[in-house]
């Protein structure tokens, strides 16, 4: 009588590399499957807006669009940040930039050869 196989393991931990990705079996910090996203599809122009809703009557400056992966969205981020003097975040392929700063943004954009446009009010 054949005894029934075991199912495979997977490493998830290594006191030598930490946390193991269950997907490509590196170590999380240089993990290759989450680092894959895909740049947001779109019709090539970046819109400019200004919100305040749901923010507690502060407003930011959102910018979406761009055709750039999470990494490279990030160092533009920073960048547009600095130039602003101001602080913001990346969240779900969108760049925030706290205040209204959509002029300056509009021309650090076009100087770094995106299409960029005003959208909303």
């Amino acid at each position: 009588m054949k005894k029934p196989s075991l199912p495979e393991t997977t490493l998830v931990y290594s006191s030598e590399l930490g946390r193991i990705c269950s997907g490509c079996g590196e170590a999380k910090a240089s993990c290759l499957c989450s680092k894959k996203s895909a740049p947001a599809v779109g019709d090539g122009i970046v819109r400019i807006m200004r919100e305040s809703k749901g923010r507690g009557g502060k407003t930011v400056t959102v910018i979406k669009g761009l055709p750039l992966e999470e990494r490279e969205l990030q160092k533009l981020a920073g960048e547009l940040k600095r130039r602003c003097g101001t602080g913001g975040t990346t969240k779900d392929g969108v760049i925030e930039i706290q205040g209204d700063h959509r002029d300056l943004l509009l021309s650090e954009l076009g100087k770094k050869g995106f299409m960029a446009k005003k959208a909303g009010g």
